[in-house]
């Protein structure tokens, strides 16, 4: 008998897979990273960032993945790769996702948690004459971007708008009621992922937070954060975005992003004017449409307020002592 040799049949070949890209995410998304995997929706995705919005549970709900030359939001997972290479090209807005156990997966994309940064920048105690100079310098680099005039506040979103300017008087009377109302009414206010009212509402609540946790005599604008921050993200969920809600809560809790946190240690007095504090004024005023113009609106106003009431604790703290 012969034996009969065939050719061997090719078999087709295994996709090989990439291996994860490496990512450094912000320590606010521990409770979702940390986890086992849970299932997630890709919301927004954009050639320098994609969303991804969690099914189900407590802030925060979304997360953002972004490349290393984009805006570092606070709830955000910074990969290794910049907008030029398009690290996102095969997501698809709507596609599942799968988030936890230190990974995001979505589509074709996966990346490996390999650090952590912090998002809540720490300021070095400062005197109430500080914080003025801090705040003047801020006024002046707005001032010289066009984002401040004379009337007020320039370029964002609300531009105009009673709101914000009634929110801020209130912020630095100490008016908590008035406070609160205003802050409310500008919930959700302006269109896009992150609208201009829930921008202004960020910028303020890290300021009042931060600053006034860094200043002497600034307990009562950690206290305004608090009443605040209790008021925007009560029903944030049903009135804003998915992301600003998000947004809302990180900065209620003191968390920043890297643009609005060099704009605060400029504040602080830990990046000299001109320079380098310039640039982060420059920096923070070049995100998105009308973003950064809202965020440093809110900043200035918190820093302003946080200024104000730390003077009048000062006044009503000499006048016990006298």
């Amino acid at each position: 008998m012969t034996a009969l040799v065939r050719d061997p049949i090719p078999l087709p070949a295994r996709p090989r897979r990439r291996p994860p890209a490496a990512g450094a995410a912000s320590l606010a998304l521990r409770p979702l990273l940390d986890p086992p995997r849970r299932p997630a929706r890709v919301i927004a995705v954009f050639p320098s960032a994609l969303y991804l919005e969690m099914r189900g549970g407590a802030e925060p709900r979304v997360l953002a993945v972004v490349t290393s030359d984009a805006g570092r939001l606070p709830n955000a997972v910074v990969v290794v790769a910049t907008r030029r290479e398009h690290p996102f090209r095969s997501v698809r807005e709507g596609g599942d996702a799968l988030v936890g156990e230190g990974r995001v997966e979505a589509d074709g994309l996966a990346v490996r948690v390999r650090r952590w940064w912090d998002p809540s920048p720490a300021l070095a105690a400062m005197q109430p004459a500080a914080l003025a100079r801090g705040v003047r310098a801020l006024e002046d680099e707005l001032a010289s971007a066009g984002a401040l005039t004379a009337a007020g506040p320039a370029g964002g979103g609300l531009d105009g708008h009673p709101d914000p300017a009634g929110l801020a008087a209130a912020c630095a009377a100490g008016d908590l009621a008035d406070a609160v109302e205003a802050a409310e009414r500008i919930v959700g206010l302006g269109p896009g992922l992150t609208p201009s009212g829930d921008d202004i509402l960020c910028g303020l609540l890290v300021s009042l937070r931060l600053v006034g946790g860094a200043v002497r005599h600034g307990e009562a604008a950690v206290r305004m954060a608090d009443w605040i921050g209790a008021a925007v993200t009560a029903d944030a969920g049903t009135r804003t975005t998915a992301l600003a809600a998000t947004l809302l809560h990180c900065a209620a809790a003191g968390g920043a992003g890297a643009e609005v946190a060099a704009v605060l240690r400029f504040v602080g007095g830990h990046e000299p004017p001109g320079g380098a504090g310039q640039s982060a004024v420059r920096r923070l005023l070049s995100v998105g449409h009308t973003s950064g113009a809202d965020l440093a609106h809110g900043v200035l106003a918190g820093c302003r307020a946080a200024l104000a009431l730390s003077a009048a604790t000062a006044r009503s703290a000499a006048k016990v002592t006298a």
